[in-house]
């Protein structure tokens, strides 16, 4: 049986999520990604969506709520790794920084379906 989580900062995947926005915010500071501003706003606008969603779902009235907003960050995390493989295309950041993104996306997402999946279990 799992201890009951008594603050989202506690959760695996909002701490991964936390991760993955850091990375976001610090490529979006570099080469041509720091000019182009609407591709940098969707990437940004994504990953802060993986993170601010398990905060939100986990402030709400029970499983079946929190279980929502975690698939919308789940999503949220395949949009930004989506939105990688734009960069990757443009060539607008070197090939490491964007692997580390896309795994990162894909771990957060990973944890977050776990979640899901154990909360499931208890409804």
């Amino acid at each position: 049986m799992m201890a009951k989580t008594e603050k989202f900062e506690d959760l695996k995947c909002w701490q991964s999520a936390r991760e993955l926005v850091k990375m976001v915010y610090e490529v979006c500071e570099k080469d041509k990604l720091s000019k182009d501003f609407e591709t940098r706003g969707q990437i940004k606008r994504a990953a802060l969506s993986v993170m601010n969603n398990i905060a939100e779902g986990f402030g709400r009235n029970g499983n079946k709520e929190f279980i929502r907003f975690l698939d919308i960050s789940q999503s949220s995390a395949i949009e930004a790794k989506s939105m990688s493989y734009v960069l990757t295309d443009i060539k607008y950041l070197p090939e490491e920084k964007i692997a580390a993104i896309q795994m990162k996306a894909e771990e957060t997402k990973s944890i977050t379906l776990g979640l899901i999946r154990y909360l499931r279990t208890r409804t």
